[in-house]
């Protein structure tokens, strides 16, 4: 395994050399927390999302699923109180003029960059301003999302009204949301533009504390099935000091990271203070009439809110691994689950200018594409073939070689074990599909 000292910076030369991640404008000298995903990392970040979707919404009956809009009414921020109170305090160095978060230097004395004295901490606020409109003087201000949820309340009515649901039930949102940091840090952790994954579940008053347990095992169960060392995740339950005025308990789902236990999940007690609020700004009805026994309340929410950059972020960190081999050579693999990996299966004629060979693989890669997500590559020789695979994560890598076209069998290796056995090339579908399945 590799050191945690230097991980995080061999994730992010890893990431930008197999097209996973890279810097955004980076040919401009790149912006402060912004990222796009590559051709590797649009795939298994989109593998990611689905995954969530599927055991979160499309296996359940009690969840409905929305995209909702970036941006919203102003009023909707006024309503949620970000407006007022969304921010983070600020101080600056005198004589270098960097600015920074003093949470963040451990509320240090002196910059850390050049031990000069601070200003006095400021509040200032992270939401992101954008205008509507187009004509000078006339323009609406507004807000980029601070947090993609707000859409689920402003839904809400809608989807009672007209999609067939019962409480309790789920609203579920994947989202892009927006926040001025001061300091963006540790690659995907903490940046300027993310996505949130949230599932909003709206109960009854009297069961808001069974369906907080219930959620709060569920999420953790997920990321466990997920993640390679479990004994990375654990739960931490937000102090008294930190709770907002209306939540009887939090707590985040948080990964060891190299520098520390780090947030990736919140399960929170929201009580009712969501619905209310945008029924007071707006003036109109979110309560809910049970069409059973007539009862009519404001619902209580426990939601579950997690960041799908950072939680990508952790995956990568726990699935980079650096193997010594017994040549000498050092392997890099990304030991990443299967089911997120960008390809399922990377398919290669052991001789590219053997026309039978090249053409015997070309026609399994175009058979396997159209279920699953492959690759094909004909380029260099067959080692530097299967390091760029491990480096990706993909699971397994088929040879077609000259014993393929005397049995039809391929040679198929296992990113993990580097163990090979041959199967016939019928047969690859249902084996990799029972794999993919295990």
């Amino acid at each position: 395994m590799t050191t945690e000292d230097n991980i995080v910076s061999k994730i992010v030369s890893l990431s930008k050399r197999r097209g996973i991640i890279f810097q955004n404008s980076e040919i401009y000298g790149g912006i402060q927390g912004f990222f796009d995903y590559g051709p590797i990392g649009s795939l298994m970040k989109k593998n990611w999302k689905d995954l969530w979707i599927r055991d979160n919404v499309t296996r359940r009956q009690d969840v409905v699923f929305i995209d909702g809009s970036i941006i919203t009414h102003p009023r909707v921020w006024e309503a949620s109180g970000h407006v007022k109170n969304f921010g983070d305090e600020l101080v600056e160095c005198k004589k270098c003029h960097k600015r920074f978060r003093p949470d963040l230097i451990d509320n240090a004395k002196k910059c850390p960059e050049c031990d000069g004295e601070f200003t006095a901490p400021k509040k200032f606020n992270i939401l992101f301003h954008t205008e509507i409109g187009v004509i000078e003087g006339e323009k609406l201000p507004a807000y980029l999302r601070g947090e993609a949820c707000q859409t689920i309340y402003l839904d809400f009515k809608n989807i009672v009204d007209n999609c067939r649901v019962k409480i309790p039930f789920g609203i579920a949102q994947i989202g892009k949301a927006f926040r001025n940091e001061i300091t963006p840090k540790n690659f995907l952790y903490r940046t300027r533009e993310f996505e949130q994954w949230d599932i909003q579940y709206f109960v009854h008053p009297n069961e808001m504390e069974k369906w907080y347990e219930y959620w709060k095992e569920q999420r953790m169960v997920w990321y466990q099935k997920l993640f390679n060392n479990k004994e990375n995740l654990r739960f931490r339950q937000h102090e008294a000091n930190e709770l907002v005025f209306y939540a009887k308990k939090a707590f985040d789902i948080e990964y060891q990271t190299p520098w520390g236990w780090a947030e990736m999940e919140g399960i929170h007690w929201r009580s009712d203070y969501d619905l209310t609020q945008h029924s007071k700004f707006s003036g109109q009805d979110l309560d809910y009439r049970d069409p059973v026994t007539n009862e009519k309340y404001t619902p209580w929410i426990t939601e579950t809110s997690g960041g799908v950059d950072r939680s990508f972020f952790f995956l990568l960190l726990d699935s980079y691994t650096e193997e010594k081999l017994e040549n000498g050579n050092i392997r890099t693999v990304l030991k990443i689950n299967p089911q997120v990996s960008a390809y399922k299966m990377a398919i290669f004629p052991i001789a590219a200018n053997k026309p039978e060979i090249v053409s015997k693989s070309l026609d399994l890669y175009q058979k396997l594409s159209l279920k699953y997500s492959v690759d094909f590559d004909d380029s260099s020789n067959i080692g530097k073939k299967y390091r760029r695979q491990d480096e990706i994560g993909t699971p397994w890598c088929a040879v077609v070689d000259y014993q393929t076209l005397e049995d039809n069998t391929v040679s198929i290796r296992d990113r993990d074990t580097m163990e090979q056995i041959r199967i016939n090339i019928e047969e690859i579908d249902n084996w990799l599909s029972s794999k993919l399945n295990s």
